[in-house]
């Protein structure tokens, strides 16, 4: 009985120095699913594959059954046969993280992309955050300027608001994306560049990180950038990865400008994997998983419920053929605090920012601005719209002058109107100069 005992209290005190390393192997590959032996990891656990050329293959973990680990390759081609080792390296589930980020440019990993090396980060932050209690979460009470005219002004925005940047293509989103992070006063700029073109990424992290274009926030930018013709597990991670590094600012009481662009690519990259996993797909394609994830993704922006910090976040979302019925338009737009609409015709008519203010809307505006304000805001957007609807009767000279009073007015402050939303790209105007400038215009 005592000998039994002896080996019982032995066998409890041993201790593993070192994590326990699961290895299996590759049963089968179907060109973007590599199924393995059923080893323990839960989803988004990163694993590598060793192949045929004794490459290094980094893959995730995105389903599992009683037969199979499902694992999507990080990566292209590899060449993989039956037998392949499969190693777990890490759960995923952190992300190391400091302000050693601030002035970097880095891949889903967190590895850089600016040639510099980056020193090991002292903390860890959740991938896919943490839950906050909404009923404890701050409301959203101050401005935030983003240094741009139209915006400040007449689609004023809340610290902690959450917004879409709904466009087409070629009607100026990028360079709204560039002033908003150079001319913001925000503690920090995250940027998500999650499936654009390579040539894109550059051209943006070039002009901000630019020591010619003098731009006052650089030391407070970091930009995470996964390509489009990256897995689409990347962008997804870098998607993830974008948000948790905002909110690891905002859990130090930062006021933190999240910007994605843009949530249309996140989501073909999760229809991507979803419909790899056998998923139905629904309205264009995209199954139920994308739907869910927009929401989930939104929701760990805004204002904290523990801090003082929040995350005011900016989602570009492209409305392919100027379609804004998309799924990905009406979901995002169901979830948001608002949105901005670009239009094609301003562009086309050579104002930028393209803001279509008629379409475009605030959803905080009226809580977090002074009742004058608000009044001369509305004023602006009658103007604008009883001028828009009439322009081809005015056009064709089928107007009377003396009929209507607005439209009277509109015609009168139209080229004023037209000079104050247009804006240059590098010329910053902050939140008190352009309410001077809204209340000049009316009270002149």
């Amino acid at each position: 009985m005592n000998f039994t005992s002896n080996i019982s209290e032995k066998i409890k005190n041993i201790s593993v120095e070192k994590n326990i390393i699961y290895i299996g192997e590759v049963k089968k590959f179907d060109g973007n699913i590599v199924y393995t032996d059923p080893f323990p990891a839960p989803i988004g656990s990163l694993c590598i594959i060793h192949d045929c050329n004794k490459n290094k293959i980094m893959s995730e973990v995105i389903s599992f059954d009683e037969k199979y680990n499902m694992l999507a390759v990080l990566g292209q081609n590899p060449n993989l046969i039956i037998g392949c080792k499969v190693q777990l390296i890490d759960d995923g589930k952190n992300i190391n993280i400091d302000e050693k980020i601030l002035g970097r440019i880095t891949d889903a990993f967190g590895n850089p992309l600016d040639d510099k090396p980056i020193d090991k980060m002292r903390e860890e932050w959740p991938l896919m955050g943490k839950s906050m209690n909404p009923l404890k979460r701050k409301p959203v009470t101050e401005p935030l300027d983003v240094g741009i005219k139209i915006i400040n002004s007449l689609l004023t925005i809340g610290q902690g608001q959450r917004l879409g940047i709904v466009a087409g293509s070629g009607v100026g989103k990028s360079i709204l994306i560039k002033m908003m992070c150079q001319f913001t006063n925000a503690d920090v700029v995250v940027l998500g560049l999650i499936g654009e073109r390579a040539r894109e990424v550059g051209v943006m992290v070039q002009s901000l990180f630019n020591n010619e274009n003098e731009n006052e926030n650089e030391n407070n930018i970091t930009v995470v950038a996964v390509p489009a013709d990256q897995s689409p597990l990347l962008r997804v991670r870098g998607a993830n990865r974008a948000t948790a590094i905002a909110e690891y600012f905002r859990s130090k009481n930062k006021n933190v400008l999240l910007i994605m662009d843009s949530l249309t690519r996140i989501a073909h990259a999760k229809r991507e994997i979803g419909l790899s996993l056998g998923e139905q797909p629904t309205s264009k394609g995209y199954p139920s998983s994308v739907i869910s994830m927009i929401p989930n993704l939104i929701e760990r922006t805004g204002n904290s419920d523990t801090t003082n910090g929040s995350i005011t976040a900016f989602y570009t979302v492209l409305a392919d053929a100027d379609d804004h019925n998309d799924p990905v338009v009406d979901t995002a737009r169901a979830i948001l605090d608002g949105h901005i609409l670009l239009s094609r015709n301003n562009a086309q008519m050579g104002i930028y920012p393209a803001v279509d203010i008629t379409n475009s809307v605030s959803r905080v505006m009226n809580e977090i601005i002074k009742q004058d304000h608000l009044e001369i805001a509305q004023k602006f957007r009658a103007h604008v719209s009883s001028y828009i609807e009439n322009k081809d009767l005015l056009m064709m000279g089928g107007y009377v002058q003396g009929k209507d009073t607005l439209l009277d007015e509109a015609i009168t402050l139209w080229p004023k109107i037209i000079d104050f939303i247009s804006q240059k790209e590098n010329e910053r105007i902050n939140y008190s100069e352009c309410l001077s400038e809204l209340f000049k215009l009316y009270n002149e």
